[in-house]
């Protein structure tokens, strides 16, 4: 029979040996805090196996599980002295996820399950809290109807504020007992008009319910969001962990919390927390309440006055701190807890590596790596690559003004500026349309996941550092400031009142996560210094990595970044650009229009000296390293009025008549421009475009070996070949470019002349390619478009289903497909370097950004991977990775 059920706490542990894909990481670790001695109330974990077969068996529940559940339920009682669903002492459990990797708010808990209404006397009599048992079970009633019937949540919060505003009480802390008692009466009513049955009094109906619905949460539209965003197969699973209940809310002697052993936005090495007294978990990262600080110094800093948990509950404090300590130790990286106080006594439920910013993620990987507990190469591996790009791009000009309107708690650091939006369809919407936006909440939950992700920053009137907005958006990457009180948020009228100031949906907002400012308008920003902690780290990485990184790039601006970041060259200058600037575009359509080749090399003329300029730029800044330039590759037609309103003007530029403009014009005009007279196929017809770039290339390399003493090593990559004899004709070209100007100026460079691997032809005759190109560089974009038959352009339109509905695992354009795609370059790279040993080869496409795709490359033993200059560092961590993974 299989083991689906293992069981902790009470001095047994069923093993799992602390395996994360059986147990989920909450089972897992509750069962690693067991088994070295902490205070975890007794319970056991249906395992990730389960939910697969609940699936499969079209979500039904074997014999043979409820067996095992049954003796769980045992395990339990025996540990604790009480029964399940006992009228006189009854055991109360919680039921709660626990996926393999964190997904913070996605799936569902119940708490407080085996209350009705004969156990909830015994509970009252047992505690001598009647006021307790009966907050306990409109809890569970409202927790019950919302995540297991999957009743109208909102008539439930209304229902309680009903009742509060009966009564003139604004906290639920001043409800009594028969205030609970009367409203666990209406919720019952409620229960019964919405699901048309009562509410299930059978504790094991209660039990069957709960896991039912945990195991279902796996598949809810905000957990699926969330697996597409953080490349989590769903095929995985979650557990369910069935664990005996402890209470927060019995009294002043009791209280909940969560809390980081590390602060998980700065990575400072300081207890990070919250925790109220008198409550359950869910109250501290609802934004119900406003949580109380953990320490002394953090409460002083805010200047905040209810008493921290180390002043309040001083011994109970001193405790957590020791298991802060342990736990760090054991798990060897920054921990997020959640634990709950039960009349004095300190109980944890939970432990997992915390979610922290890209800033925290790497201060705590060098100090840990510093103190000696972990290693430089765990410290390396410890950093999401991805999560750099919070760190590479502007922050908030400190000198410039700001029209401050109020301040909340900085929740995720990072600032941005957008228009106000009230809901996440709205945020998504707008974000793909171009806009930049702030997502405006009273409080988030995770059905605004998609908003959250598609939102520039989010701003919420409740919750505290601990939300779910706070939680999600530091994961995320995304500004965030939480708990900004003086917002009245009228999303219906579409309107934000800040004191006297009234601000609408679409109005512009600025806020700084790492402040908690809200600003009126946009505020200008400023570059980061990336020094200390991400120096130190990109430092131990380059040591490890083999793979080169280069950029794509072909502004000055864009080469100066990117060698800021530590780019080893240029891996992909895409002339074309070059050619649509303003100054030139005339003599580019004069080539284009000119009737034969004088008339050609007389525009290209007029272009040498600007292309020419351009190289020098570029080689300068680059000098001493390598730079891939691409010679022109999109079809002419490309840089020819396209609007009846512009054919006039450009035609008196390029000094033809209209008539002339439009026929050439007709000329050029392809069905399918992709698979047209582009790349080499324009060279091969008009040679002379290719020279004219040859030469500039030459005449700049020599003009910067000059002046600098360091030479560039030009790398001439012809576009689209698909033929040995192509890339033979082109070759050729620059070799008698490269010639004319070496004589002309008494000096030479080293050159190579390659091709860009992007057909799914050159992949297979890349032996006969080799034969004449001295590199391949690989370009992903295109290579993955005519190998899939993909526009990516229009894929947009039928990806996301495509990997919804399992097809590809994730996007092609974003990942690399290694199945398809990476077959070819794996073979294209194993037939060029049988012709030419020691041909160089790199991918230049998008992918070249990507740490999945990285890993492919230096399993695949290329050379370099070449990403936009603000994910070279990403990439220089990502092939640092990839290297440690193939040790």
């Amino acid at each position: 029979m299989t083991q689906y059920v293992y069981r902790f706490g009470g001095g047994v542990s069923d093993g799992g040996n602390g395996d994360k894909n059986l147990l989920g990481g909450k089972g897992a670790n509750l069962d690693g805090m067991a088994s070295i001695g902490l205070p975890v109330p007794p319970g056991f974990t249906i395992s990730t196996e389960m939910c697969t077969r609940y699936y499969a068996d079209g979500q039904a529940f074997p014999d043979e599980l409820r067996a095992q559940v049954a003796a769980g339920i045992a395990h339990i009682e025996g540990v604790t002295a009480k029964r399940f669903g006992d009228a006189a002492d009854p055991l109360l459990v919680s039921v709660r996820s626990g996926a393999r990797v964190s997904m913070p708010g996605m799936m569902d808990t119940v708490l407080n399950l085996g209350l009705n209404d004969a156990t909830v006397e015994g509970l009252a009599a047992t505690s001598g809290d009647a006021r307790f048992a009966w907050d306990s079970y409109r809890r569970f009633v409202q927790m019950y109807a919302d995540v297991v019937l999957e009743l109208d949540h909102g008539a439930f919060e209304e229902a309680l504020e009903v009742a509060k505003e009966d009564r003139g009480i604004v906290l639920d802390t001043d409800m009594g007992a028969d205030d609970w008692k009367a409203l666990v009466g209406a919720y019952k009513k409620l229960v019964e008009e919405q699901w048309g049955k009562p509410f299930p009094q059978d504790v094991h109906d209660q039990l069957w319910g709960a896991v039912g619905a945990v195991f279902g949460s796996w598949q809810s539209e905000r957990a699926k969001v969330y697996r597409r965003l953080n490349d989590i197969p769903a095929s995985w699973g979650t557990a369910v962990n069935v664990q005996a209940m402890v209470f927060g809310n019995m009294g002043d002697t009791s209280a909940t919390g969560v809390a980081f052993t590390r602060d998980p936005a700065t990575g400072e090495r300081a207890y990070y927390g919250e925790f109220l007294i008198n409550a359950q978990g869910e109250d501290v990262v609802a934004g119900i309440r406003t949580p109380q600080y953990l320490t002394r110094a953090a409460r002083e800093a805010a200047n905040a006055r209810p008493l921290s948990m180390e002043e309040a509950m001083p011994e109970v404090y001193a405790e957590l701190a020791r298991v802060f300590d342990l736990l760090e130790t054991h798990y060897r990286d920054m921990q997020d807890i959640e634990f709950t106080v039960q009349q004095s006594k300190l109980w944890m439920l939970q432990t997992r590596s915390g979610k922290r910013t890209a800033k925290a993620a790497l201060k705590i990987a060098v100090d840990m790596a510093n103190e000696g507990l972990i290693t430089r190469e765990e410290a390396i591996a410890r950093v999401d690559p991805m999560a750099l790009d919070q760190l590479l791009h502007p922050t908030l000009d400190p000198s410039a003004p700001r029209d401050v309107l109020t301040k909340g708690l900085p929740a995720s650091p990072g600032a941005a500026s957008g228009e106000i939006v009230f809901d996440s369809d709205t945020a998504e919407t707008r974000s793909a349309l171009g806009a930049e936006v702030i997502l405006v909440r009273v409080e988030t939950s995770p059905e605004d996941i998609h908003g959250m992700h598609a939102a520039r920053g989010i701003l919420t009137a409740r919750g505290g550092m601990t939300s779910h907005a706070a939680v999600v958006a530091r994961g995320m990457g995304r500004p965030c400031v939480s708990g900004a009180g003086t917002l009245l948020i009228d999303a219906k009228a579409g309107t934000l009142k800040i004191g006297g100031r009234v601000l609408s949906a679409g109005d512009i907002l600025t806020i700084d996560g790492a402040t908690g400012e809200v600003m009126a308008g946009k505020v200008p920003t400023v570059q980061p210094e990336l020094a200390g902690d991400f120096g130190i780290l990109m430092g131990w990485a380059d040591e490890v990595r083999r793979l080169k990184v280069r950029a794509n790039a072909e502004t000055p601006l864009d080469c100066q970044v990117a060698r800021d970041f530590g780019a080893e060259g240029v891996g992909l200058c895409r002339t074309e650009h070059m050619f649509f600037e303003a100054g030139r575009i005339t003599a580019v359509r004069q080539m284009i229009l000119a009737e034969d080749e004088k008339g050609r090399r007389a525009a290209l003329a007029k272009l040498l000296p600007e292309q020419r300029a351009d190289f020098t730029e570029i080689f300068r800044i680059m000098a001493g390293l390598p730079v891939t330039i691409r010679l022109l590759d999109p079809p002419l037609h490309e840089f020819l009025p396209h609007a009846e309103a512009e054919f006039e003007e450009v035609a008196k530029s390029a000094e033809v008549d209209v008539a002339t403009l439009k026929r050439r014009v007709g000329e050029l005009h392809e069905f399918n421009p992709m698979l047209g007279h582009r790349g080499c196929r324009l060279g091969v017809t008009y040679p002379e475009i290719y020279e004219m770039q040859a030469r500039a290339i030459f005449e700049a390399a020599l003009a910067v070996a000059e002046s600098s003493g360091e030479a560039p090593i030009p790398e001439i990559m012809i576009p689209l070949v698909a033929t040995r004899r192509e890339l033979e004709l082109m070759k050729a070209v620059v070799d008698e470019a490269a010639k004319a100007v070496f004589a002309e100026k008494g000096a030479s460079v080293e050159y190579l002349v390659g091709t860009m691997i992007e057909l799914p032809r050159a992949a297979l005759k890349a032996g006969e390619i080799a034969e004449v190109g001295e590199f391949f560089s690989f370009g992903t974009n295109d290579l993955t478009q005519t190998t899939l038959g993909v526009s990516r352009d229009d894929a947009g339109r039928f990806l996301t289903t495509y990997v919804e509905k399992g097809i590809y695992a994730r996007d092609p354009f974003v990942t690399l497909d290694v199945e398809g795609v990476g077959e070819l370059i794996s073979l294209a790279a194993e037939r060029g370097r049988a012709t030419r040993a020691g041909i160089k080869l790199g991918i230049c496409g998008e992918h070249g950004g990507d740490p999945a795709s990285i890993a492919f490359c230096e399993a695949t033993g290329l050379d370099y991977v070449s990403a936009s200059p603000y994910r070279v560092p990403i990439a220089r961590l990502a092939a640092a990775q990839a290297a440690l993974k193939q040790r």
